[in-house]
């Protein structure tokens, strides 16, 4: 069987994060400034990572920041600027919710993946990531590109992020592609990672994952741990969940990788679990590359 396009696309990701770092520094104030109140949006994976930009961008006090699935944002609340985050640049809820703020005049930017489509006369301003888009309807190296930009924007230095991708590629992943199911864990910003990673494995190989809040963790979903599962943390744990975890029976997976190298594990795993399975990774059943629906009228 020859290798599915997301593996090349998961390994190509320390490259492109500094790719993506090098265009942050030239966008100047097409992204959010300090002191503006922002809407992150998205749909699936980059809603996830609207989540984890938005945790970011509040902790580092340049503020209030919101993240929404395009679907269920507030077409009437005010922000001083919406940022979108669509690797096709065509979903159709992304792209509504864009004509709705456009209504209200709020400033639009877009990070997309794509050349010549429909977001970039949906929103005010566009940055084009097309050295991160993809063959794989599986989504991750533009996604991760894309919060790398995001995270050089703040301020943050990505060739240590870089490096730590390099050696996630080097992790063993072996180990647990046995395991029965996996809960990933976050806190703070990296809750939109754990959503991301449990995604990857439900899409690429049809797993049972879930995923939470690492305090919220025991209040419920822990019941569900027991020997033969997974408690993946992106980030310490709390104090005493390993603890509380190694009671149950169940393995717990920590690193000491940045939480963004630790999703490219995460990613890697869900590859090889779906190999494994004898499905094709790239194609998951009932998927397509981008959400298009019908409009009426």
């Amino acid at each position: 069987m020859s290798a599915p396009f997301v593996t090349a696309e998961i390994d190509s990701q320390p490259e492109s994060w500094l790719k993506a770092a090098a265009l942050a520094d030239d966008l100047g104030a097409l992204l959010p400034r300090a002191g503006e109140r922002v809407a992150v949006i998205g749909c699936g994976t980059s809603w996830f990572m609207a989540m984890a930009y938005a945790a970011l961008r509040e902790r580092a006090g340049l503020g209030e920041t919101d993240a929404f699935a395009a679907s269920e944002a507030p077409r009437q609340r005010r922000y001083d600027r919406v940022l979108a985050i669509t690797r096709s640049g065509t979903t159709t809820e992304v792209l509504d919710l864009l004509a709705s703020y456009r209504r209200l005049g709020v400033p639009t930017t877009a990070l997309t993946g794509t050349l010549d489509t429909p977001i970039h006369e949906a929103a005010d301003e566009v940055v084009p990531l097309d050295f991160a888009d993809e063959q794989s309807v599986v989504q991750t190296r533009f996604a991760t590109s894309a919060l790398a930009l995001l995270r050089r924007h703040l301020g943050e230095d990505v060739a240590p992020l870089a490096e730590d991708a390099a050696r996630a590629l080097q992790v063993p992943v072996d180990g647990y592609v046995d395991a029965e199911q996996i809960s990933f864990l976050g806190t703070g910003w990296t809750v939109g990672l754990a959503h991301e990673a449990a995604l990857k494995t439900r899409e690429a190989a049809q797993f049972w994952s879930e995923a939470y809040p690492a305090m919220d963790y025991r209040h419920g979903p822990i019941a569900i741990a027991q020997p033969g599962r997974l408690v993946w943390s992106f980030g310490p744990p709390p104090t005493g969940l390993a603890d509380d975890v190694a009671a149950t029976g169940a393995a717990l997976e920590t690193s000491d990788l940045d939480p963004l190298a630790h999703l490219v594990v995460a990613q890697r795993l869900a590859v090889e679990l779906g190999r494994s399975r004898g499905l094709d990774v790239d194609l998951p059943r009932h998927l397509a590359r981008a959400v298009e629906l019908p409009t009426s009228g």
